[in-house]
C-alpha cells in the first residue's frame, strides 16, 4: 500500500518541476502547459467516488493491481508521448488510475487492521504520501540535469511494478458482502461537481474568485453538490450512505484532516518558491530543504499511536495543532535575509504537527467503515480533502498575492514591467535582472518574503481553531464487531445504549 501512494506523490510534484522542458520538448503552448496540470487533476476529482464504488463492487484488491496497471502504463505513455495532445491524454489516464489507487489503499485498512494497528497503518501511508513531495523534485531534479523531459515520468513504473508484485503477493482480497445497484444519477451528479469545483479552484487561483471562468463553475459545483445529496436521500442503494455524517468520528474526523490538507497544500505552494526565489536553490536544492518536514512526521508518527492510546484521539490531534500552529507562527517571523535555518526549525515542528494530526484525524473517520462500503467512504474522505487542498493552494495563495503587491514600490518602471512584477515573484526577479536594479530584487524578495508570512500567520489561526475543534472528536470508548468481523467503533447512538 506505501509502494502504491508513492508512485502518486512522486507525480504531484514532477510535472510541476518537468513544465518548463515540457514547453520546449513539445512545443506546448501556455494553454497546453495549464491543461498538463488540469488534465490529471480534473479526472482524478471525477473518478474518485466511482472509483471507491467499483472496489466496493468487484473487489478493492483486482481494481488497486488494475489501478496501478493503468497508472504505470499512463507514465510510460506520457514519458514518450510525441505531442502536447497525446501527454494531455495520458495525464488524463494517469488521472483515472490514481483516482482509484487512494481510495482502495485506505478502503482495505479497516479490513485489514483492528483499531489498535490502525492508526500505525494510516501513519505510514499518509507519510508515503507526503514523503512524494521533496523526493519527487530531487529525483527529478537530477533526471533533467542528466537525461530527457520524459525520464521524470519513469519515476512511477518500477515503483508501480514492485507495487503490483506486493499486492499479489500480500493483499488479501476484499468487497461488499451483497453487489448494490449502481446509483447511475449519484455517480453522474458527484463526479461533474467534483470536477466542476475542482475546475473552479484552479481557474480562481489563475485569474482571482471574480472571474467568470471560476465563479460559473464554483457555483455550478455547488448546485450539483446539493443535487447530489437530494438524490441519495431518495433512493434505496446510494452510492454514499449520507448516515455516515451522522457518525461524529467520521464528520469531524475528516474536517479535521481537510484542514491539514487546507494548510498544508497552502504552505507547500508557496515555501518551495521562498527556497528558489529568495534563497537561490534550483527545485533539487528546495525538494532537500522540504526534508526537514518529512523528518518530524517520520518522528512524531513513531509515537503518536502510542500517545493517541493513552491520551485519546482528542488529545493527540489538539497536540498536533498546537505544534502546527506554532510552527506557522514561528515561519511567519522569517525575513529575506533569514536564511534556511528558521526554515528548518519551523517546517521540523510542522512535520512533528502532522504526524500527531493525519493518522489520528484520519482513523477517527475511516474507523466508522465496514466493510460493506469502505472503498466509497474512503473515496468520500479523500474527496473532501481534495478539494480542501485545493481550496487552500488558491486561497492562501491569494492571501500571499495580496501581500506581495501590497509591498512593492514600482514607481520609475515601464507599464509592461510593473505588470511582470506584480504577477509573482519570478517575474519581479527577471525584471529586476534584465534592468539590472538590485534594490528591484530586494525589494520583490523582501515583499514576496512578507506575503508568505501572512499566508503562514492565516494558516496558525487556523491551526489554533482546529486544536479546538478537536475536542468535538470521540472520546475512546468499545468497538463492535463488523461484517467482517473486524473490530468498528461504536456510533454515538450504540455507546449511549
Amino acid at each position: 500500500m506505501v509502494l502504491a501512494v508513492l508512485a502518486v506523490g512522486f507525480d504531484v510534484t514532477i510535472l510541476s518541476l518537468a513544465l518548463p522542458a515540457l514547453a520546449t520538448g513539445l512545443d506546448a503552448s501556455t494553454s497546453e502547459l495549464q491543461w498538463f496540470v488540469a488534465a490529471y487533476t480534473l479526472v482524478f476529482a471525477a473518478a474518485m467516488i466511482p472509483g471507491g464504488m467499483l472496489g466496493d463492487r468487484f473487489g478493492r484488491k483486482k481494481m488497486l493491481v488494475t489501478a496501478l496497471v493503468v497508472f504505470g502504463v499512463s507514465s510510460l505513455a506520457a514519458a514518450y508521448a510525441p505531442s502536447a495532445g497525446a501527454f494531455i491524454a495520458a495525464r488524463a489516464v494517469l488521472g483515472l488510475g490514481g483516482a482509484v489507487i487512494l481510495p482502495m489503499v485506505l478502503g482495505v485498512v479497516p479490513t485489514l487492521f483492528d483499531a489498535r494497528e490502525r492508526r500505525r497503518a494510516i501513519a505510514m501511508v499518509m507519510t508515503a504520501a507526503m514523503v512524494g513531495y521533496p523526493v519527487g523534485p530531487i529525483l527529478g531534479g537530477w533526471l533533467l540535469g542528466h537525461f530527457w523531459w520524459g525520464s521524470v515520468f519513469l519515476i512511477n513504473v518500477p515503483v508501480v511494478v514492485l507495487a503490483v508484485a506486493a499486492v499479489l503477493a500480500w493483499l488479501p482480497e476484499s468487497r461488499a458482502a451483497r453487489a448494490r445497484r449502481l446509483d447511475l444519477p449519484g455517480i453522474a451528479t458527484s463526479s461533474v461537481a467534483l470536477a466542476a469545483l475542482t475546475y473552479g479552484v484552479i481557474q480562481a487561483g489563475q485569474y482571482g474568485w471574480g472571474d467568470v471562468t471560476s465563479v460559473v463553475p464554483l457555483a455550478g459545483g455547488v448546485v450539483l453538490i446539493a443535487v447530489f445529496v437530494l438524490c441519495e436521500r431518495r433512493t434505496g442503494e446510494p452510492l454514499v450512505d449520507l448516515r455516515l455524517f451522522r457518525e461524529t468520528g467520521f464528520t469531524v474526523g475528516t474536517l479535521l484532516s481537510t484542514a491539514v490538507n487546507f494548510v498544508m497544500f497552502g504552505v507547500l505552494f508557496a515555501v518551495p518558491q521562498y527556497f528558489q526565489a529568495v534563497l537561490g536553490t534550483d527545485a533539487m536544492g528546495g525538494g532537500v530543504r522540504l526534508l526537514p518536514l518529512i523528518g518530524g512526521m517520520l518522528a512524531s508518527a513513531v509515537v503518536a499511536d502510542r500517545f493517541a492510546a493513552r491520551a485519546g484521539a482528542r488529545g493527540a490531534v489538539c497536540l498536533g495543532f498546537a505544534l502546527l500552529a506554532g510552527a506557522m507562527f514561528g515561519g511567519a517571523t522569517t525575513a529575506a535575509d533569514s536564511g534556511f535555518g528558521l526554515a528548518a526549525a519551523w517546517t521540523t515542528v510542522a512535520g512533528l504537527g502532522l504526524g500527531f494530526v493525519m493518522p489520528v484525524a484520519m482513523d477517527a473517520a475511516i474507523g466508522t467503515l465496514d466493510e460493506e462500503r469502505s472503498g466509497v467512504g474512503s473515496a468520500l474522505i479523500q474527496a473532501v480533502r481534495m478539494v480542501g487542498g485545493s481550496l487552500g493552494a488558491a486561497i492562501l495563495g491569494s492571501v500571499l498575492n495580496a501581500g506581495y503587491r501590497g509591498r512593492l514600490d514600482l514607481t520609475g518602471l515601464a507599464p509592461s514591467a510593473a505588470r511582470a512584477v506584480r504577477e509573482g515573484v519570478y517575474g519581479g526577479l527577471e525584471v529586476a535582472h534584465r534592468t539590472g536594479r538590485e534594490a528591484l530584487a530586494g525589494q520583490v524578495r523582501a515583499a514576496y518574503t512578507h506575503g508568505m508570512d501572512l499566508l503562514l500567520v492565516v494558516s496558525a489561526v487556523l491551526g489554533l481553531l482546529c486544536a479546538l475543534g478537536a475536542l468535538l472528536l470521540p472520546s475512546r470508548r468499545a468497538g463492535r464487531v463488523g461484517p467482517a468481523g473486524s473490530e468498528r467503533p461504536q456510533s454515538d447512538h450504540e455507546a449511549a445504549v
